[in-house]
């Protein structure tokens, strides 16, 4: 059968691939014929090459003006997922994670993993416990699935990277005792399974974790009984040998948290210091643009496609504005936010569609 009747399927394909990422879910529902072209690798590599595939921000954001009774402390803002399409200035919002009506769970991390968004850990934000959840949202159904939640003890504020292939990979962070973890590993999304990584060298609470040419970095982060005072230090985790390397010294400055830290398409590492964003060459950090002042305060960085993504606030309490940073001159141009996106942001990660 035909996909579009009375078309040449090759002339069928060159309408599908022109219809936009939100509208994937649409397409599946027509016909057996649609889903299987739209969940096929061909497609989506078609779209790519036509430079019809889109960069898509996801970000953990609060709801603005919006704190849930049910909260255990109800002035605790209610998180949800937004979106913000960088070549069409676009915002949206995805629809509550099952079993969390009153919000996503606070400090959970966020990974991208092909044409799904991979949500993992957190409190709980009616009880504070901490979880173990692993929620799906898969673009092509526009629907959420559950996963298989993360194994062992409680951990929180843990390194979080993915491959944007098929694994997600955490490290670090600690037990509900408080303890600094040195343990890792990884979830492959297809087969929903965890698997154990070798420990670190070191113990890494609070740690940033980044995915970058085939290896997993797990930068910064502090021992127990450093609590809050951050070390310099990076581990990498090679996923071609399934090894860490040697531990990496003097990446970061003393007592310098990691939270900002990014990897560029372009193999460059870049980070917030003192006002500024900074790329790392060498061992030495370089100051390439001064942050503008209504995002001097809590800045958050992504990256895509040799841009920055920067968002902040100008005071504590007040509203997130977003910036990109355009390579390579490094010029800032000012992003329309709407008020209803200008959350506090905790988390975030760039998926193509």
């Amino acid at each position: 059968m035909d996909l579009i009747p009375c078309l040449p399927d090759e002339i069928a394909r060159e309408c599908l691939i022109r219809v936009p990422y939100n509208q994937f879910s649409t397409l599946s529902a027509v016909s057996k014929g649609w889903k299987e072209e739209v969940e096929s690798v061909q497609f989506h590599q078609q779209r790519k090459a036509g430079g019809l595939s889109r960069a898509i921000v996801a970000l953990t954001q609060a709801e603005q003006n919006r704190a849930s009774p049910a909260l255990k402390y109800p002035a605790t803002p209610a998180y949800r997922l937004t979106l913000f399409e960088p070549a069409t200035g676009s915002w949206s919002s995805l629809p509550p994670a099952p079993g969390f009506p009153d919000g996503l769970p606070l400090f959970c991390q966020c990974a991208g993993v092909g044409r799904n968004l991979v949500v993992i850990g957190g409190w709980n934000p009616t009880t504070w416990e901490v979880s173990k959840a692993v929620f799906v949202f898969d673009f092509m159904s526009g629907k959420w699935r559950r996963g298989a939640d993360m194994p062992g003890g409680s951990r929180s504020f843990f390194a979080c990277a993915s491959d944007s292939d098929r694994k997600v990979f955490v490290a670090g962070g600690h037990d509900d005792e408080k303890n600094a973890l040195n343990s890792a590993m990884s979830y492959d999304l297809a087969k929903d399974e965890w698997a154990p990584l070798p420990d670190m060298e070191r113990q890494r609470d609070e740690c940033k974790g980044i995915f970058h040419a085939g290896k997993f970095h797990v930068i910064g982060g502090y021992s127990t009984d450093m609590q809050g005072r951050f070390e310099r230090s990076a581990e990498v985790f090679d996923v071609a040998t399934w090894q860490w390397s040697k531990v990496e010294e003097d990446v970061l400055d003393t007592g310098s948290c990691p939270r900002t830290c990014v990897a560029g398409t372009e193999g460059k590492f870049y980070r917030c210091k003192a006002g500024h964003v900074a790329v790392l060459e060498g061992v030495m950090w370089r100051s390439v643009a001064e942050l503008p002042a209504d995002i001097r305060l809590s800045p958050n960085l992504l990256t895509w496609q040799g841009n920055l993504l920067v968002l902040g606030m100008a005071k504590y309490g007040g509203p997130y504005a977003t910036y990109v940073l355009e390579s390579p001159n490094y010029t800032w141009r000012k992003v329309e936010t709407p008020e209803e996106y200008s959350g506090h942001v905790q988390a975030g990660c760039c998926l193509e569609m």
